[in-house]
């Protein structure tokens, strides 16, 4: 039986590891490689690691720094963060990452998508939506430059187009929900479920294994992914590492499964 995944996301800013809140308010948790080896050790499914400076500050992406990840990973890794081109992907791929993670240079170009996944296939490419609300009525509204800058582009309509441009993977991320821990924002989620037949990974706003597993039960087979829920522990927010094991991940799926009867 095919799974959920459950995915760790780590968020790079001046070459550390920090972790924000709504995009602002970063707060440094440690250094990146050392995260993996934990990680490594946890067994975790997947893993995203997306450079949130990069694409604000027009760098180019830090090959040395994902090399030294790839290298360490022991899962699926999967980057964002500066690519801008099919040469730049093609540089990546080919330091040992499965997957490249486009957001602005996607909104931008939705050539380069279909460039990119033309080459490396549908599969290794994946398009990250930050998705903010916007005004009273409660539009959603996709954001770039980590959240600074509007896009002026609808998530629904732009993740139709984003998989007939040929992405593989769609990750909606709230801007919204970010660091709160207070549970995915499923309804934007139920709106872009509906309308994809591509894999999808949530992000934003997980707190615990139960909102996890309501996302799960509302979802199915989805990529869950979160930051917070997996570095921080407790009310103060003390930096400790974790991820459900082996045992915890297979009491959540059966429960979900079998609420679901499936």
């Amino acid at each position: 039986m095919l799974y959920p995944r459950i995915i760790p996301c780590l968020l790079v800013h001046k070459k550390g590891l920090y972790k924000t809140v709504k995009f602002k308010d970063h707060k440094y948790v440690g250094d990146p490689i050392n995260a993996v080896k934990i990680f490594n050790e946890k067994e975790v499914d997947e893993l995203i690691v997306l450079d949130i400076d990069a694409s604000t500050h027009g760098y180019e992406p830090d090959y040395k720094m994902i090399e030294n990840l790839a290298v360490e990973c022991r899962m699926p890794l999967c980057y964002g963060g500066g690519i801008k081109t099919r040469a730049q992907a093609e540089r990546i791929f080919s330091l040992g990452v499965e997957k490249i993670a486009l957001s602005s240079a996607a909104v931008e170009n939705f050539g380069v998508v279909s460039e990119i996944a033309g080459r490396v296939g549908n599969q290794s490419v994946v398009v990250v939506m930050d998705v903010k609300v916007t005004g009273s009525d409660g539009k959603y509204e996709i954001y770039t430059h980590n959240g600074s800058k509007p896009a002026g582009k609808n998530p629904v309509d732009f993740a139709i187009a984003m998989e007939k441009a040929g992405a593989g993977e769609i990750v909606v991320n709230s801007i919204d929900r970010d660091g709160v821990m207070k549970g995915y924002d499923l309804d934007l989620i139920q709106q872009i479920w509906e309308v994809i037949s591509v894999p999808m990974t949530v992000l934003g706003g997980a707190g615990s294994l139960e909102d996890i597993g309501a996302v799960i039960k509302r979802h199915g087979i989805i990529g869950a992914a979160a930051g917070s829920l997996f570095v921080f522990k407790g009310k103060f927010r003390a930096v400790l590492i974790s991820y459900p094991n082996r045992a915890e991940k297979e009491r959540l799926f059966n429960k979900m499964y079998c609420q679901n009867g499936l």
